[in-house]
């Protein structure tokens, strides 16, 4: 894997890959340097965003999904996001993200349930 890297300088595809395979501290400079070769590639911000809330630092979690949702319109990060808010009791914005998702695809099965339990819990 490390050939790999070397032979593919510049290449965030080569540094993301070799992420999946690499101890946490290689892994977050690998995905650090993806962003920086390109920052418009959204794994790095839902990796970092899964370790920030293993790591119980949900607002850190929630503002790094925050910057890849404000460029790209994929359902699974306001989903990841909502889900967030969720377990940090943000209904509110939970919905906010649900409504979100579902006005793009009003039959996403998995946003439909989390929308259904924020409901419940909406002030």
């Amino acid at each position: 894997m490390p050939k790999l890297v070397e032979n593919a300088r510049n290449n965030a595809s080569a540094y993301e890959k070799r992420s999946e395979y690499c101890d946490r501290e290689l892994t977050k400079a690998d995905l650090e340097m993806v962003t920086k070769l390109d920052p418009l590639h959204v794994y790095p911000y839902r990796f970092r965003a899964a370790v920030l809330m293993d790591g119980h630092k949900e607002k850190e979690a929630i503002a790094e999904l925050s910057k890849a949702i404000a460029f790209k319109a994929d359902l699974h990060l306001p989903h990841l996001r909502a889900a967030f808010y969720e377990h940090v009791g943000d209904a509110t914005a939970a919905l906010r993200d649900c409504r979100a998702a579902l006005s793009v695809d009003p039959n996403h099965q998995e946003m439909l349930e989390l929308h259904s339990r924020m409901n419940r819990h909406e002030p």
